[in-house]
């Protein structure tokens, strides 16, 4: 399956980018039990496993602090943030996927959610294709 980048514009033209950046972002829906919510998330091959704002588990109507606790860090100097971990299902291009994804209440509200290594990248092989634009996943066979 293939999704286009995102365009974002910029509030002024930058000498490095241009106009706009563009990132790799894909609409995806969470399930949980009876409940979904129709989501963006940025595909991140930096980002350890999937994570997405706490709000949102709640919104699934999941107990968010009930899951496995996991503390993640990033690229900020402060470290300790903390994530609980659920299984969901993603729905990426209309095709369900049981997966595991974390909550935190220690992100970015409003933003986007992040596809990382586990929970993702483990189900897709992802090739970036900048120049024309394009994100291509191919599912890796399911046991």
């Amino acid at each position: 399956m293939k999704f286009r980048y995102h365009k974002f514009p910029l509030p002024e033209r930058s000498e490095y980018f241009g106009l706009s950046v563009l990132r790799p972002i894909i609409p995806v829906t969470i399930v949980a039990g009876s409940r979904e919510l129709h989501y963006e998330a940025l595909i991140d091959s930096g980002a350890d496993f999937c994570i997405f704002d706490a709000e949102i588990g709640e919104y699934l109507g999941l107990p968010v602090r009930a899951g496995f606790r996991e503390e993640f860090g990033g690229i900020q100097e402060r470290g300790g943030a903390e994530a609980f971990l659920h299984s969901v299902v993603l729905h990426i291009g209309g095709v369900p996927y049981t997966t595991t994804v974390g909550f935190s209440y220690d992100i970015a509200s409003h933003g986007v959610g992040l596809l990382g290594q586990k929970g993702f990248f483990d189900l897709f092989i992802v090739t970036f294709d900048l120049e024309k634009e394009e994100i291509a996943l191919q599912e890796h066979h399911r046991q």
